[in-house]
């Protein structure tokens, strides 16, 4: 038997909502003739039935409130995240800025703090990640409870971002004075590597152009190839050997290649000089030997006009200053030797050897010859050599009892020895044959002793104004 669907007393709509239409049809016939459609017509008529334009127009207003206000909450927590996660990552390059400069403790410390500010961005981020994944916003059957427990534990996902970003935002500050000292090493890195390298290729162009104009350089050449293995690491990069060790190993190569080409560029003079002093001395070597020749007749006329105390120490000098020419005319062959083989740092050291020795032979040359001047002076005249102790011994005085009704001992004591060895001296003049140069040498140290007490006196005065 076939069943006949009822008329409704309205012709049925598609365009009509279902909730509206269903009252329409009676209870008993209506509803039979709707179980008896055809299988296809049904499952054509209940989807559009029961979900035309989805679930939410059965709950409505507060369901749709819900909802709106939970998605707002999780885009707000997601917003918060991904400031959180680009905050970390731009301190991270902070941080590892930092390290690969500074192995100080407050670096460390910073390093360790960021690490605990990463394991608490962890737990916040799980906390709001766990958040999101619990509560699925697009389902049709959400309902208002669920909305609402999912708004609040994305809200409070989000103040927990919040709050560490705002933690992170203070950490970044700390790290200002620590990252400025980063940042300008680094700066500082590129060029002080770049000085290094043109150092290395201005001392090797020095030292071509050196050899070029036939002049040896063994020993710079030698000091230029040491910096080699220095090159190498500088090449290797900071990323390898670290960037203070870096702009140390760069400072130090451009030092040491910068002294290699200014020796280089002076190279041609260094070898005209040592020409010039090779010369030079050669020429007062025999300048010497002929002085040291007029030793012996000074030395004959001091024998025969003074006591032995005047003369004695001298003696000597003619032999002495024989050997000394003879020496230095020896290292001169041996600097000259040098020379013509370029070793010039020998033949430096050589030629300072060769001056020594002729200063030191030029002295006792000299000093008979003044010997015999000092001591016809003052065997003509000795009151000259007095009234000149005196007159120190005096200005002293006067200076002692400036400001003052007695002397202080610790002046006035030296002072009167200096006048009692003064007469001593005088009185060691009598007799026939005076020993002049000991008057001599007395006078000197009584001056001596006497400018001692000046300096004292002045310095104390000096230090209580």
């Amino acid at each position: 038997m076939t069943a006949t669907p009822a008329t409704p007393s309205q012709p049925y709509s598609p365009f009509v909502p279902c909730a509206q239409q269903v009252p329409r049809f009676r209870a008993g016939r209506d509803l039979l003739g709707l179980v008896l459609l055809p299988l296809p017509l049904v499952a054509l008529v209940l989807p559009a039935a029961f979900a035309g334009g989805g679930t939410r127009r059965w709950f409505g207003g507060r369901s749709e409130s819900q909802r709106a206000e939970a998605q707002a909450a999780k885009d707000a927590a997601a917003a918060a995240f991904y400031e959180l996660d680009t905050a970390q990552r731009d301190l991270r390059i902070s941080i590892e800025t930092i390290t690969a400069v500074d192995d100080t403790p407050p670096a460390r410390r910073a390093v360790a703090d960021f690490e605990a500010l990463g394991r608490r961005i962890d737990e916040v981020s799980h906390t709001y990640i766990d958040a999101v994944d619990a509560h699925d916003l697009d389902r049709d059957d959400l309902e208002a409870s669920v909305a609402a427990h999912a708004r609040t534990e994305l809200s409070k996902a989000k103040d927990e971002l919040v709050r560490v970003k705002q933690e992170l935002d203070r950490f970044e500050r700390g790290l200002g004075p620590l990252l400025g000292k980063a940042e300008t090493q680094l700066a500082r890195l590129a060029p002080a590597v770049e000085r290094a390298r043109q150092s290395l290729l201005a001392a090797s162009n020095a030292l071509d152009a050196v050899r070029g104009s036939g002049l040896k350089a063994d020993d710079l050449a030698a000091r230029l190839a040491a910096l080699a293995p220095e090159l190498t690491k500088l090449n290797q990069g900071a990323g390898q050997h670290g960037v203070p060790e870096t702009l140390e190993r760069a400072d130090r190569v451009a030092r040491d290649a910068g002294a290699v080409r200014a020796e280089a560029e002076r190279l041609p003079e260094r070898a005209t000089e040592i020409d010039r002093r090779l010369v030079s001395l050669r020429t007062r070597a025999q300048a010497l030997t002929t002085r040291s020749g007029q030793v012996n007749p000074v030395l004959s006329e001091l024998r025969r006009r003074f006591v032995a105390e005047c003369w004695q120490d001298l003696q000597h000098v003619p032999d002495q200053a024989a050997e000394a020419v003879r020496q230095a005319e020896v290292k001169l062959a041996e600097a000259r030797g040098a020379r013509e083989e370029q070793r010039w740092a020998d033949a430096t050291a050589l030629l300072s050897t060769v001056r020594a020795l002729l200063n030191t032979t030029d002295e006792a040359v000299s000093a008979a010859g003044d010997r015999l001047r000092r001591l016809n002076e003052v065997s003509k005249d000795p009151q000259r050599e007095i009234e000149r102790t005196r007159f120190a011994i005096r200005d002293a005085q006067r200076l002692a009892m400036a400001g003052r009704n007695t002397p202080d001992p610790r002046q006035a004591r030296p002072l009167d020895e200096s006048v009692a060895r003064l007469e001593r001296a005088i009185g060691s003049l009598e007799g026939r044959h005076p020993d002049y140069w000991h008057f001599l040498t007395e006078l000197e140290g009584v001056r001596g002793a006497v400018a001692g007490v000046v300096s004292q006196i002045r310095e104390e005065r000096g230090a209580g104004a």
